[in-house]
Order: C-alpha cells, then sequence, then structure tokens
C-alpha cells in the first residue's frame, strides 16, 4: 500500500516550512493565495490527509462521536442510527459506530478503546448484561475523566448525564388502556425485555391499566423473560391454557412471536383477539398479515435529540451545564390487529 504524504515530506518537497505547509492548508491568511493553491494541489496530489489523533492533541476536538448500540439486526436501533447521522451531518461531525451485542465486557472496552482520544463524546443505549448486573462504573469513569455521554432509550437512573427516552410507563398505560376499552378483560403480557429499564416501565404501565379499571392481574397470562429464545419456549402454554382476548406485547419481536403464535392455534384477529405491541420497523406494518397495531417510538427522533444533547454539551463553554432527560412521545397507530373503538 502507498505511503500517505506528511506535512514534512510535503514541506522538504516544495523547500518550505512545515509551518507554512500547515498553515496553508488551513487558509491562514498569512500564507498568499498563490503559495496556498501550490501547497493544496501538491497535497492533493500526494494523498495527504490529516492525523485526526495528533489534531486531537493539539485542539482537542475530532469532531468526532462515538455511538454504541446493543443490537444491530433491531430495526429500532436503526432509526435512532439514522437520527442521530442526520443532525452530526449537518453539524459536521463525523460518527463512529460500534456493537455490544449486549455484553457488558464489550461494551467497556468499546468505551476504554474510543476514549483514547478518538471521540469527543459517546451515544449509548446500555447492554442487558450492563442492566441485570446493575454495573455503570464503566460509565461513570468516562464521565469524570471529561467525556460527556447521552444515554437513549435504556438508562440508568445511577448515572449523571443527558438522557432520551420514550414515555414508556405512559404509553404502555394507554395501550392497555385502549385494549379494555375495546372490551378485552383478559389482556396476556409477553415480554422479552423484562431485565431492561424499559421492559420494567411497561410493566408498570400495563399493571396500572389493569389496577385503574379494577381488573385482577392473572399471573398466568403475564410472560415475563429476558431474551426472545424463551419467550418462544412459554409462549404456547399462555395460550393452550388460558383464555386471552388480547395481548400486549413489549417488544417489536414479542409482538410478532403473538401474532404467529395466535394464528398457528387458528384464532380469528381481531375478532377473538387483538394485539398491540412496541415496534419501530416496516415488518409490523407492511410484511405481517393482518397488520400490527403498534406503539411507534419514533426513533429517528430519538436519534436526532440525542445528537443534539450531546453536541450541545461540546460546544457549550459552560462547565456547568445541567444535564437534560428529553422525553419523547410515542403514538399508538391503529392497524388490523385490534378492532375499531
Amino acid at each position: 500500500m502507498k505511503a500517505k504524504a506528511t506535512l514534512k515530506q510535503i514541506a522538504k518537497e516544495l523547500n518550505v516550512s512545515v509551518s507554512t505547509v500547515s498553515k496553508a492548508l488551513n487558509d491562514s491568511p498569512e500564507i498568499s493565495e498563490q503559495t496556498k493553491t501550490k501547497i493544496k494541489e501538491y497535497a492533493k496530489l500526494k494523498n495527504y490527509k490529516p492525523n485526526i489523533i495528533g489534531l486531537n492533541l493539539k485542539n482537542r476536538k475530532t469532531k468526532t462521536i462515538g455511538v454504541i448500540i446493543p443490537n444491530i439486526l433491531n430495526s429500532f436501533f436503526a432509526k435512532v442510527f439514522s437520527g442521530i447521522e442526520k443532525v452530526a451531518d449537518k453539524k459536521g461531525y463525523n460518527v463512529i459506530t460500534c456493537i455490544s451485542n449486549e455484553s457488558l465486557v464489550k461494551e467497556v472496552n468499546t468505551l476504554d478503546m474510543l476514549s483514547n482520544g478518538t471521540i469527543d463524546g459517546f451515544i449509548i443505549s446500555i447492554s442487558r448484561e450492563a442492566q441485570e448486573l446493575q454495573e455503570y462504573n464503566h460509565l461513570n469513569d468516562i464521565i469524570n475523566e471529561g467525556t460527556p455521554i447521552v444515554m437513549f432509550d435504556r438508562i440508568a437512573d445511577e448515572v449523571e448525564c443527558d438522557k432520551v427516552v420514550v414515555d414508556d410507563f405512559d404509553s404502555a398505560l394507554n395501550s392497555t388502556q385502549h385494549l379494555i376499552d375495546l372490551g378485552c378483560k383478559n389482556i396476556a403480557l409477553l415480554s422479552s425485555v423484562d431485565n431492561v429499564s424499559v421492559g420494567k416501565f411497561r410493566v408498570e404501565g400495563y399493571l396500572q391499566a389493569l389496577k385503574d379499571n379494577n381488573i385482577p392481574v392473572n399471573e398466568d397470562i403475564i410472560l415475563r423473560t429476558n431474551s426472545e429464545k424463551e419467550l418462544k419456549s412459554k409462549i404456547d402454554a399462555v395460550f393452550d391454557n388460558n383464555k386471552i382476548d388480547a395481548v400486549f406485547a413489549l417488544d417489536e419481536n414479542d409482538s410478532v412471536a403473538a401474532l404467529k403464535m395466535a394464528i398457528k392455534k387458528k384464532m380469528n384477529i381481531p375478532e377473538e383477539l387483538c394485539i398491540i405491541g412496541f415496534a419501530d420497523g416496516i415488518l409490523a406494518s407492511r410484511r405481517l398479515t393482518p397488520s400490527l397495531t403498534t406503539v411507534s417510538q419514533h426513533g429517528v427522533e430519538i436519534g436526532e435529540e440525542a445528537a443534539k444533547l450531546l453536541i450541545r454539551r461540546l460546544e457549550s463553554e459552560d462547565e456547568d451545564l445541567p444535564y437534560e432527560t428529553k422525553v419523547i412521545k410515542t403514538v399508538l397507530k391503529e392497524r388490523e390487529s385490534t378492532r375499531k373503538l
């Protein structure tokens, strides 16, 4: 591979100082337009690229944001990333994306690798394992070292930083209430995200709706698991051993699992069974029959707000800028899996 030119090599070839080359490439008024043009054209010819790490040591800025997401296959996180990239690009920032694959160790290693001067700040949704173990020291350490973090979706109250969340409790409350208003009384809850913060908030909203309507809690139709695999292994029993007229699913995969099981059991949707689930992709609306009624999480908007919060902090001269928590309101999108009011 051909070696890239350096400032020193360009200076030597053009018989000027390294300082002159640097100033010319940065459009300094101290250098004549003729010299600037000559140096820029030669640098381009030699494929010169600035040393980002070197610039960081001098300027303390790389104009790069590190994004860590727990799962690349989840359409919600893909939408969040598109929102982050949209704002970052507009503000002149680059984005480096890494995937924790729900692993605490990988999350820690990624933060360590990128916090050596490669990036200015992080946007992160915490891994499942970190939330299971309630282990957040690595995040507090990064913040204490002066690198800001913005959390989204999965957050930790133990970490003081900017955060972007959806109204998980209220959206679960309102979704369950919608099913009750449709006449449903035996509403099953399916969750494969019980070990992350969003899952817990959604369960609380579901239970509150039952309480508000004096509907007894039936533990036999509440399936709280920590993985999609575990949920799929237990979902049969919920359908076979209980009379249910609705399902509230706490994740897109849970929603799909409920729909497939209902079809397998030859239940008429929505006449016999109504289904509402959290989802933010085209899977629920276009690729399933019947289409799913969903709680839309506005992933793109979450990403945009997270990027705005981080860039605001990076560019602020106020070292005591107070932390913010932005709450994004969800929307219930009615489709074929629920009856009309």
